[in-house]
């Protein structure tokens, strides 16, 4: 069965392989001062006492050193020699025995063109696993990697909604749907900081656009409901299940405020509501502001110390950012360094070193497997019998040297190697089996190569990037051509897609077989010709609904994407992804949650308990049963329909589990049903709540097969968190203005509001840096 084939890859399996060094008490940034200078270090005191202790002994010099990168942006870009290794880095003070901070992009793998890393296939294929298991592995082995190169926070993961699949970061974050991007990111982070490093989630929040990001063109008009239901969960999952050690500020604006200077988001949500003790980072260059930024409750400024440094000392002098908010921000910091043990543990590593692996490889075609959705299989046309079938024809750049199998921007990993489809096949195939290969570049060609095989395999890709989003979501339209041609020469045609997101297939009815295998990484070829052949079921959901037009989807009209006269409107609020189609009865070309296999499954035996405790959770159990010939795997997806009087969509997802069985075999999965999957944010009085009534409940295999229903009523209120934690002092409207006026307007990032679309914008005669060119979170 497939679970037999799961790797585990621990703490001291990766330590062993990678020789990560364990923590000891007095080495590492102590070494450099007398154990009795800094009496902190070794401590078993609570870490508040020792964050105190350090304070008490800092300069307001060192303050503000400890609250700001070293970057330049030229150095940031390679434009000069002797650049820091790593993205970021915020230098210690050795007199304070204080270690450095050393930041790296990781959503996929260690990034910024480190060598010697695995480059794992993108978070949306791990996503399309609906595994946390393995969402812990994928944590784990870029946390490991990561510790190994000398880096102690990893800039992962991205948890960003995908409101739109042109969004051109769509590929590294983890779907459209809250309830699973937060379970999947706990996971995530956890597998991160179990390796050593911290975790910066990011990008908070209602960061849902590339091309005008940097620009005053990125408003996002969010009603407060719709970012408590859909956009803040996943964060709001990293600081209190996950305990992550970091949050990354966004971009853009959200509701005429930057995310970096947003009180409302920064203070009163993530510090006061949330009650996250970490540190606040900006993303590269995404600062406009330094007292208002650091009063709103922005704690670390990257990559340099434009605002937050040559700004912010005289500020806090002048009295326009307290010492008591500084102080907050140094603390924040000190308290994570502490947690993870900085100042005593010996972490070693190089940028230099080669950390992957033979088992991170094994965890890269496991990961690439299982994430990979089989989309269409019309006359079971899959898995391939090599008995059968004698001639195979591969398909499409991207079936060859050109296999798209990563994205763009700070989630690119140099792969140390990448399997070819056409390698891979040829491989699996054996020698009795004739396996051709065509780029596809002739048309003509392509057809008669097609017609000369049993079965033709053809290769697409769409490429995503950091910094632009699509314009649309079809394949270039040489692709479509290519791919429509083919099936016309042979009916026996099987598409694999490439994609960091949903797309459009005007050839789907032509073609047999079609799977979406996402961005796989190095192992491209070895997975895919695993699931082709049927050495490995495919087990993958859609974590994101493909739609069959453009027009279907609920961010069709301009005002809602890309926005006009620089705002974007949300107005579709809860109706995100599958909510939307869900709502207005409209069938998409594939539904959130889906994805055959080679076997089939059966739910039955739904069952509802009642509500035992005031805090009325509900346990819902089925029993899902392989009714197959073959192991392979299922997700059991749970829904959720309130009472028409919440104002929910027709249903949520609320719960899921994949199960791995043998032909014949059942297992009983069980569901959790707490008080906030029963309730929903009240604006008035910023709460969540419970409507008293019918609730329904569905079981199935995606968001549009629940053939098990059931229902139960609610008839007490039920308490949903507890009431929010004191938030440090944030921006009043009354002091707004004035905090705005004490902020200078020298630094270089105020020309971004100049640039459009990876643009240069000329400043008193100087040129300033090309963001798209910048290494960014």
């Amino acid at each position: 069965m497939r679970q037999s084939r799961r790797l585990s890859v621990g703490v001291a399996l990766l330590a062993a392989v990678i020789g990560v060094a364990p923590a000891v008490a007095g080495t590492g940034p102590a070494g450099n001062a007398a154990a009795g200078a800094c009496p902190w270090v070794g401590s078993a005191g609570p870490i508040a006492a020792r964050v105190s202790a350090v304070l008490a002994r800092m300069t307001l010099a060192d303050k503000v050193a400890m609250v700001h990168g070293i970057t330049s942006p030229a150095q940031s870009a390679g434009l000069q020699p002797g650049a820091p290794p790593y993205v970021g880095e915020v230098p210690g003070i050795p007199r304070l025995c204080i270690p450095d901070l050393k930041l790296e992009d990781g959503p996929a793998g260690v990034g910024d063109g480190m060598k010697g890393v695995t480059q794992l296939p993108a978070p949306v294929a791990a996503a399309a696993s609906w595994d946390r298991s393995l969402m812990t592995e994928y944590g784990a082995v870029v946390g490991a990697e990561e510790w190994a190169k000398g880096a102690n926070v990893v800039l992962a993961p991205t948890v960003n909604i995908v409101r739109d699949p042109r969004w051109g970061r769509a590929f590294e974050s983890l779907g459209e749907d809250p309830y699973l991007t937060s379970q999947l990111a706990v996971a995530d982070i956890e597998g991160i900081q179990g390796q050593g490093p911290m975790a910066q989630v990011k990008h908070l929040a209602a960061y849902n656009e590339e091309t005008f990001r940097d620009t005053a063109l990125n408003d996002a008009i969010v009603s407060p409901r719709t970012l408590q239901e859909i956009y803040l969960p996943a964060f709001q999952s990293a600081v209190q299940d996950a305990q992550v050690a970091s949050v990354m500020c966004a971009y853009n604006q959200l509701n005429h405020v930057p995310d970096c200077a947003n009180p409302y988001l920064d203070s009163q949500v993530l510090k006061g509501e949330f009650g996250f003790p970490g540190f606040v980072t900006s993303d590269w260059f995404a600062q406009t502001s330094s007292a208002a930024a650091a009063v709103a409750g922005l704690d670390l400024e990257m990559p340099d110390g434009c605002f937050l440094g040559t700004q912010l000392q005289p500020e806090v002098q002048a009295g326009a950012v307290p010492v008591t908010r500084l102080d907050d921000m140094v603390s924040r910091v000190l308290t994570e360094l502490f947690r993870f043990g900085l100042f005593t543990r010996r972490q070693g590593g190089s940028p230099r070193a080669a950390v992957t692996s033979p088992t991170h490889a094994a965890f890269a075609r496991t990961a690439a497997e299982d994430g990979t959705v089989l989309l269409k299989n019309a006359g079971g046309i899959l898995p391939l019998d090599p008995g059968r079938t004698r001639s195979i024809a591969v398909i499409g750049a991207d079936g060859g040297s050109q296999a798209q199998t990563a994205g763009g921007g700070s989630a690119s990993v140099v792969a140390p190697y990448a399997v070819s489809p056409f390698r891979g096949i040829v491989r699996r195939a054996g020698p009795r089996t004739r396996v051709v290969y065509d780029d596809g570049s002739n048309l003509a060609q392509a057809a008669a190569d097609a017609r000369a095989s049993d079965v033709t395999v053809v290769f697409a890709s769409l490429f995503d990037q950091e910094d632009r989003d699509q314009t649309t979501l079809l394949l270039p339209a040489a692709e479509n051509a290519l791919i429509a041609t083919v099936a016309a020469a042979n009916p026996n045609t099987v598409v694999v897609l490439n994609t960091g997101s949903a797309v459009l297939m005007p050839w789907l009815g032509q073609v047999r077989g079609l799977l979406e295998s996402w961005y796989p990484g190095q192992e491209d070829g070895n997975a895919v010709a695993a699931l082709l052949f049927g050495d490995v079921d495919p087990s993958g959901k859609l974590p994101v609904t493909f739609p069959a037009s453009a027009q279907q989807m609920p961010t069709s009209s301009p005002d809602r994407w890309p926005g006009v006269a620089g705002q974007t409107q949300y107005s579709e609020g809860l109706l995100v992804g599958y909510r939307w189609y869900d709502a207005g009865h409209v069938s998409p070309a594939f539904p959130f949650g889906f994805g055959l296999s080679y076997t089939t499954f059966a739910f039955h035996d739904l069952r509802v308990g009642s509500p035992s405790t005031s805090d009325g959770r509900e346990t819902v159990k089925v029993a899902v049963t392989n009714t197959g010939r073959r192991a392979g795997a299922e997700v059991a997806q749970l829904y959720v329909g309130d009472p028409s009087g919440a104002g929910e969509p027709p249903r949520t997802l609320a719960g899921f589990q994949k199960v791995w069985l043998a032909p014949g075999q059942t297992a009983q999965v069980s569901f959790g049903l707490g008080p906030r999957a029963l309730s929903y944010w009240d604006q008035t009085t910023q709460r969540w709540k419970a409507v008293l009534g019918l609730y329904r409940v569905a079981v199935g295999d995606s968001s549009r097969n629940l053939p098990r229903t059931a229902a139960f009523t609610l008839t007490r209120t039920v308490r949903s968190g507890t009431p929010p934690t004191a938030a440090p002092p944030s921006l009043s409207s009354s002091n707004a203005a004035a905090l705005a006026a004490t902020d200078a307007t020298t630094c270089w990032q105020d020309d971004l509001a100049t640039l459009g679309n990876g643009g240069l914008s000329l400043t008193g005669g100087a040129a300033a840096p090309n963001p798209s060119k910048l290494p960014v979170g």
